[in-house]
C-alpha cells in the first residue's frame, strides 16, 4: 500500500491551500461592478493558506444611452420640418405627399372648382387684410426678431392693392372684408404679442404657400373667369426662388435658439393656419 508520505510536493502545496475565487470569475459578466486589483496570500489561525482577493469598484455602463429621436426634415433646419407637417395636412389632390382626406370643396382638385369673379375678389380682399396684418406686426416687432423678416420681397400687401384696383377699373364692386379674414387677422395679432412660436408658424405658411399652391390656384382661376389675366398677386419682383432661400436661411437662424419644446409648439399650430386659410380660401367658391 502506498505511503501518505509518497505523495508529491506539489500535491501537498494544493491540499494545503484553499483558494477562494471570485462568483465573477467562474461566470464573467459585463454587468460585474468589480475587478480584483491584486492577490494576496495570507495564513488563516491554522496554517492553511488563503487567497484574500482585493477588489476595486469598476463603473460600468449597464444600459445603451438611447439616441436622440430625429424629427422628419430636422437636418436639414427647421423650415424643413415646417415643410413636412404642412406638407402631410395637404389632401392627395393638393400634394403628392399629402394624408389628409378631402372634406371641403376647395380641397378637392383645383380643375374641378367653379369660381365666380364676386367670390374672388371677397378672397383677395380677406387675403389683403392678413397680409397688411403681417406686415404691421413686423414692422411692430414687438419681439426684435420679427425685424428680420421685414422687406423679403414676399410681402403681397402692395400687388393686392393693384390688383383690387383693376378690378375697380372694369366696374366690380369691392366689397368689403368679411368673417373669415377678419378673424384670421385678430388671432395673428393676439398671438404675435405673447406666443411668437405660433406667429412664425403662420408667417410661414402664408408666404410660403403662396407661392408655390397659391400660385396654381391663381392660374387656374385665371383660366376660368379672367381670361387668363396674370394678376400682380402672382408676381414677384426679383428672382423668386433666391427671395424664398434668404428668407428660408432667416427663419433657420432665429429657430436655431429654440428648444425643442418651443419647435414642437410652432409645429403644432400648423392646423390652425390651415384652418384659417382654408376658409379665407373658400370664398372664391361663394356666390
Amino acid at each position: 500500500m502506498a505511503s501518505l508520505n509518497s505523495i508529491s510536493p506539489s500535491q501537498s502545496l494544493f491540499n494545503k491551500t484553499l483558494f477562494m475565487v471570485p462568483a465573477s470569475f467562474s461566470n464573467p459578466s459585463l454587468d460585474s461592478c468589480f475587478l480584483p486589483k491584486r492577490v494576496l496570500f495570507a495564513k488563516n489561525p491554522v496554517g492553511i493558506s488563503t487567497v484574500r482577493t482585493k477588489f476595486v469598484p469598476l463603473i460600468l455602463a449597464t444600459t445603451a444611452e438611447k439616441p436622440k429621436k430625429r424629427y422628419p426634415g430636422e437636418s436639414k433646419g427647421f423650415v424643413e420640418e415646417m415643410r413636412f407637417v404642412a406638407m402631410k395636412l395637404h389632401t392627395r389632390d393638393q400634394a403628392k405627399e399629402g394624408e389628409k382626406v378631402s372634406k371641403e370643396p376647395q380641397e378637392g382638385p383645383v380643375a374641378e372648382w367653379e369660381p365666380t369673379v364676386e367670390g374672388y375678389l371677397r378672397f383677395l380682399v380677406d387675403s389683403k387684410l392678413v397680409y397688411d396684418t403681417l406686415d404691421t406686426i413686423i414692422a411692430k416687432a414687438v419681439f426684435p426678431f420679427y425685424a428680420e423678416f421685414s422687406n423679403t420681397g414676399l410681402e403681397r400687401s402692395e400687388p393686392l392693392a393693384k390688383d383690387l384696383e383693376w378690378f375697380k377699373e372694369q366696374g366690380f364692386v369691392i366689397p368689403e372684408p368679411s368673417s373669415p379674414g377678419i378673424t384670421y387677422a385678430r388671432y395673428l395679432e393676439e398671438i404675435s404679442e405673447k406666443d411668437p412660436q405660433a406667429f412664425i408658424c403662420h408667417f410661414y405658411n402664408m408666404y410660403f404657400a403662396h407661392t408655390a399652391g397659391g400660385r396654381m390656384i391663381g392660374r387656374k382661376v385665371a383660366e376660368k373667369i379672367l381670361n387668363n389675366k396674370e394678376l400682380e398677386f402672382y408676381k414677384w419682383e426679383g428672382d423668386l426662388s433666391q427671395l424664398l432661400e434668404n428668407v428660408r436661411e432667416k427663419l433657420n437662424k432665429v429657430t436655431e435658439s429654440w428648444s425643442r419644446e418651443e419647435k414642437n409648439h410652432c409645429l403644432e399650430e400648423t392646423e390652425k393656419s390651415f384652418k384659417h386659410s382654408g376658409e379665407i380660401l373658400r370664398l372664391i367658391l361663394s356666390r
